[in-house]
Order: C-alpha cells, then structure tokens, then sequence
C-alpha cells in the first residue's frame, strides 16, 4: 500500500512548520476520504518540471 505525500508550495510569504502541515493534513483529512489524506507533507519552491511543463513525478519519487 502506497501512502500519499503532497508537496507544497507555499505563497504569500508563508513560512514552513509542523504546524502548517498539521493544519494541512486536518483540513484534507476532513473533505476527502481518510485513506487519501496525505501522510507526508513537504514544502518545496518549486516542482521539476520538463520542457513542455508537465511535472516530473519520476523527481518528486527520489529520496531527499
């Protein structure tokens, strides 16, 4: 079984924090199905993307 992970990109001059995550996570938690929640947020500034702009999910699956 696979978990979810979302990566985020944070706007506005938001900084990132467990907390944030936490809210994030509570707040999909509550409007989806509670086994498509994502167990694992990480925040990036950007997703790698190709020439045409599709994102590279290959690149996002790597470990960090």
């Amino acid at each position: 079984l696979i978990k979810p992970r979302a990566f985020v990109i944070l706007k506005n001059g938001r900084t990132p924090s467990d907390v944030l995550a936490e809210e994030l996570k509570r707040h999909v938690k509550d409007r989806i199905a509670p086994y498509k929640y994502p167990r694992w947020i990480e925040f990036v500034t950007e997703l790698p993307k190709t020439a045409t702009g599709k994102i590279q999910r290959y690149k996002l699956r790597e470990p960090r």
